[in-house]
């Protein structure tokens, strides 16, 4: 039985503006490019469509997607390119989904070009190798002129029109610095990286310095990638996370999946996949073209199986690898040697290093959320183990944070750091889970903060050991905040030395500051910080307030015993995991008109921001729901709930502005909380507010159903993310049949 194709590369246009000296069509082995059609003709688009419907029809697929390539595919022009795109949906639309894609050096995009892949739903990737020195190297017109500030002005235009937006591919190049390839691509905000190892095989070796020089560049990035909190999917990375814990690769790169990919040129003939242009001439012909030929025969070409056998197919020698499952072998062009393709690939030391560095860290962390702890975190509660090992898994990302701060901190500084990490750990990682420090480490990578600060993090622990202290540390705003400890305010200048002798904290030289030890609330045995003071809280939705008063905070004292004795005692499920996890309680403004606001951020776990309400009981409402944002925001940071790249906008029944799936989920999520408080609110009051109890629990109950049934139906979530989200709706389901009228229609959204 044949595997049916899924993605077809359509080649628009052979020729190139370019002249990249690492490009497969044009600079290596096999030169076919020479004899076919510079641009494919109407009637050639015209049976290609015709092939693929017909082979939608018999195997009855879903969805199919179609990338226009090249050589450059926006040489073919603005007419042609929306003449294939109207003769593609005219024969696939109500046969199946179609995805098309461009992939384009991107020299040539021009406003009209945008106008027309938004007409026609066409998602474009941009071929950009790094910052202009790593991009400069390769990627280059024929007379060496740079094409660097064409490419950056193409990717700006994608990022004011985010729906058009499908990402960077990158070709790794080792002499490029990594760090600074990243931090050049991630500037530019893509839903997705891919990083491409350089075409290569036996007979014609990658250039390189070490047998993994090619794992080590890589790695680095990982590490940088992962202490930012993966804020752009990276599909070699994650295709490797997947797969080690048994999910389908999103690649070819790695991975034992079938091949559903197949080539279409000019001419309408069918090739195998293009980068076998660089094993000889002729190895990516198939001698089937779409004139002539149903995909189904071209499904049987001894090509195609080749990439299709899976284990089955690979070597002696990467049969018996420990890491085979993840790795696959590399990719099928990358194992061809004199004249087989029956060897492990050329970059075979690169895959076995970087795929056990990355299962080695995978583990590392995915100990911290095993399926029974996620099956209880999706119900929206999650017990005080469950969150406690959430805060584990965030203790080994703010680790990757401050090691990837290494290159850039003071010899001294991280010595001291590294000497507090190994003789006082314990009391380093109660200033290391202060949720603002993670906030800081972020920036700090971004540029935006000073890594400076560090020295303030290892006085702090210092500190709290009862050791003396003498240290230049960071004034930030006029005050040293030292997190977990307390604030000297009222300090010039960027750098200061700080002399904490016998309890006694100052600032060397300069006339005596103001000392605030940091401030707490609490209620009974539960204890708190009310942080009104770090440099970094202000990383919310809503501004924070300044420095609180003493009848501020004491306001909020008096707000906070009494909402937490109700939250144990109403809402004893939800108590356990916020002892567990919520560490920090930070003040916002107030709104205008007395509206309550409160407020989580994603880089900081185990803070809840709001500004003071009116009563304890709404004070109960915001904490509970907003932990719920604190939860789901750090399973995100360890499994792929949905597709990172995907960036379709939903309704949420709550909000009149369409969201992200992100955002819907992260809403959905909360409102389990704010329905279930209302839920057990509506118990525990009489009268008139029993009244509102009641009719707050009817609309967000059916709110929460109704965008649970988004969220299933938007075709984006992950298996695990499906798992997941049916959890909270079996949750929310069972709830709404304790409304009158709905015990015979459980399944009926409000």
């Amino acid at each position: 039985m044949i595997t049916p194709f899924r993605q077809f590369v359509l080649k628009v246009h052979s020729r190139c503006d370019l002249a990249c000296d690492h490009c497969y069509v044009y600079e290596h082995a096999d030169q076919s490019w020479r004899g076919r059609p510079k641009v494919i003709a109407p009637h050639t688009v015209d049976r290609v469509a015709a092939r693929i419907a017909e082979h939608v029809t018999r195997h009855g697929l879903e969805r199919v997607d179609v990338v226009l390539h090249g050589g450059e595919p926006l040489l073919a022009g603005h007419e042609r390119l929306s003449a294939i795109a109207t003769t593609l949906r005219a024969a696939l639309d109500g046969h199946c989904r179609l995805g098309l894609h461009v992939q384009t050096n991107g020299v040539r995009l021009d406003d009209r070009f945008c106008e027309i892949f938004a007409e026609h739903g066409i998602r474009v990737g941009i071929s950009l190798d790094g910052d202009r020195a790593a991009n400069d190297r390769h990627r280059r017109y024929a007379s060496g002129r740079s094409s660097y500030d064409q490419v950056i002005r193409a990717v700006e235009r994608l990022r004011g029109r985010r729906e058009l937006y499908a990402g960077l591919l990158c070709t790794v190049d080792v002499a490029n610095d990594p760090i600074a390839v990243y931090e050049a691509l991630a500037a530019l905000r893509p839903p997705r990286i891919d990083f491409l190892l350089p075409y290569a095989t036996w007979d014609a070796p990658p250039e390189r310095h070490s047998e993994t020089a090619y794992a080590d560049w890589l790695i680095t990035i990982f590490e940088r990638w992962e202490a930012d909190g993966r804020p752009a999917s990276v599909r070699l990375f994650e295709s490797i996370v997947r797969t080690t814990r048994g999910e389908p690769s999103l690649t070819e790169a790695v991975g034992l999946e079938p091949s559903t990919m197949i080539v279409i040129d000019t001419d309408g003939a069918y090739e195998l996949v293009d980068s076998l242009k660089v094993a000889y001439d002729g190895a990516p012909a198939t001698g089937h073209d779409v004139f002539r030929h149903a995909l189904d025969e071209v499904a049987a070409h001894p090509g195609v199986l080749a990439r299709q056998r899976g284990l089955e197919g690979l070597s002696a020698t990467c049969r018996e690898c420990p890491v085979v499952g993840s790795c696959g072998g590399g990719l099928y062009t990358h194992r061809f040697r004199a004249g087989s393709f029956d060897h492990p690939s050329v970059y075979c030391a690169d895959l076995f290093k970087l795929v056990s560095h990355i299962q080695d860290r995978t583990k590392m962390s995915s100990h911290a959320i095993p399926y029974a702890c996620l099956d209880s975190l999706a119900t929206g509660l999650g017990s005080a183990d469950d969150v406690r090992l959430l805060a584990q898994a965030q203790r080994s990302v703010r680790r990757a944070l401050i090691a990837a701060l290494r290159p850039r901190a003071a010899g001294e500084v991280w010595e001291l750091f590294a000497r507090m990490d190994q003789d006082h750990r314990d009391e380093l990682e109660q200033v290391l889970a202060h949720p603002y420090v993670r906030v800081w480490a972020v920036g700090c990578l971004r540029g935006e903060h000073p890594v400076t600060y560090l020295a303030n993090i290892a006085a702090a622990a210092m500190i709290r050991t009862g050791q003396d202290v003498e240290l230049p540390v960071a004034v930030i705003g006029g005050a040293v905040h030292l997190p977990t400890v307390g604030t000297l305010h009222g300090v010039g200048g960027d750098t200061v030395t700080l002399v904490a002798r016998s309890g006694r904290i100052t600032v060397a030289g300069h006339p005596a500051p103001e000392w605030h030890a940091v401030r707490t609330v609490s209620s009974g045995d539960y204890s708190i910080v009310l942080e009104d003071a770090d440099p970094h809280r202000d990383c919310h939705q809503w501004p924070t307030a300044g420095r609180l008063a003493q009848h501020e905070a004491a306001a909020w004292q008096e707000a906070f015993e009494p909402a937490w004795r109700l939250i144990e005692k109403e809402y004893p499920q939800y108590a356990q995991g916020l002892r567990a996890g919520l560490t920090t309680l930070t003040p916002l403004a107030p709104a205008s008109g007395g509206r309550d606001v409160s407020s989580t951020a994603r880089q900081a776990f185990g803070a809840v921001a709001a500004a003071l309400p009116a009563d304890p009981a709404t004070l109960a409402l915001l904490l509970i729901h907003e932990f719920q944002h604190v939860k789901l925001g750090a399973v995100i940071d360890l499994l792929d709930l949905f597709d990172r790249s995907h960036t379709g906008l939903y309704h949420a029944p709550w909000r009149e502005d369409l969201r992200p799936l992100e955002g819907l989920l992260q809403g959905t999520y909360a409102h389990i909380g704010v329905t279930d408080f209302w839920r057990a609110r509506r118990h525990a009051v009489h009268g008139a507010d029993r009244d509102t109890a009641e009719r707050e629990f009817a609309r967000w109950c059916g709110h929460t159903v109704a965008a649970t049934e988004t969220l299933a139906a938007s075709g984006a979530l992950t298996p695990v993310g499906e798992r997941f989200v049916a959890r909270m709706r079996e949750t929310v389901v069972a709830w709404q049949r304790e409304l009158p009228g709905l015990a015979d229609r459980p399944n009926t959204a409000i």
